[in-house]
């Protein structure tokens, strides 16, 4: 079965300053979607789809969209302010794009298999991708609502330069989501981890939590689920500018009402992305030493020609 992988690429990285989806990081000028794309290819993915915005298409797809399809199908969708259901309108102040579950609903026109979900700006891991494949060719037709998600062990997750958001997640005894908790301003403490609480209270994790990092799986009965929701939030939020559609709100919806279940598959990778600037110098060492390890070649792009060749 054809597995698609879903890379929201869309967002305006606020805290970064720019447009940290293309910023090189690799020994050959790599990207970290670069390093995703190949994971997901050897893990056995055969689509990529790409959210973007208008704006910056013709600069995406020269410097990083094209040169993959001699590898895989490449389709792109777009991510705008006034793809709203009838009869709602975007107000005129709004910037941000509408969030994640909204920036996935974006992608029903192109894919029909099951497919992953991940933030083009975060590096995840060659078994994360191995995890997801195997369970999204598992789903049975008659569980269409059987849906999963990556977790991350919480310390491997932490910037060095300042504060994360994190969504903790509970599960039960079959490893099936329970609830996700967002906790934000985590900070690193050794291999610990702390937060203030709304109360002001100094709260202390032990860093061993499983996270959320949004690699999620997904059939295509999702795209219902998140159609009908978004209807839901714009009646409450559709004049407010800053209101974002997030994947998490649906997720908790949908266990909370029992209309779907969510695996947990859990991974010892270590999760890196670029929520500050001061964090780029730490992926391109962390890459660097995946490299030296073997786990990645020197030159990414003859690497996905040797996965082209073997299968």
């Amino acid at each position: 079965m054809k597995t698609s992988l879903l890379i929201l690429a869309a967002g305006i990285g606020s805290r970064y300053g720019g447009l940290k989806q293309i910023d090189p990081v690799g020994p050959r000028g790599e990207r970290i979607l670069d390093y995703s794309i190949f994971d997901a290819l050897r893990a056995g993915f055969g689509k990529i789809v790409f959210v973007i915005r208008p704006d910056f298409e013709e600069m995406f797809k020269k410097e990083i969209g094209n040169k993959f399809t001699p590898f895989c199908d490449v389709a792109y969708c777009y991510q705008t302010l006034d793809a709203l259901p009838a009869p709602f309108q975007c107000p005129p102040a709004r910037i941000k794009p509408w969030g994640t579950a909204h920036a996935i609903m974006v992608s029903e026109k192109v894919i029909e298999e099951p497919f992953a979900v991940i933030n083009a700006d975060d590096f995840y891991g060659r078994e994360s991708f191995q995890l997801m494949n195997q369970y999204l060719q598992s789903i049975p037709q008659s569980f269409p609502d059987d849906y999963a998600m990556v977790g991350y062990i919480l310390r491997n997750t932490l910037s060095d330069h300042g504060s994360v958001s994190r969504g903790v997640c509970e599960s039960d005894e079959q490893s099936f989501l329970r609830k996700i908790v967002e906790i934000v301003n985590i900070e690193k403490y050794d291999d610990k981890a702390g937060y203030t609480a709304p109360d002001g209270s100094r709260k202390l994790l032990s860093g061993a939590e499983i996270v959320s990092m949004n690699l999620w799986g997904f059939t295509s009965s999702f795209y219902a689920h998140l159609r009908r929701h978004f209807v839901l939030f714009l009646e409450k939020n559709v004049n407010n500018i800053k209101a974002e559609y997030f994947i998490t709100e649906v997720i908790d919806t949908l266990i909370k009402t029992g209309q779907a279940r969510i695996k947990v598959l859990k991974t010892g990778c270590s999760w890196f992305g670029v929520t500050y600037k001061e964090d780029r110098e730490n992926v391109i060492r962390s890459v660097r030493k995946l490299v030296d390890r073997g786990e990645y070649p020197e030159n990414l792009m003859e690497g996905l020609c040797r996965i082209k060749d073997s299968r």
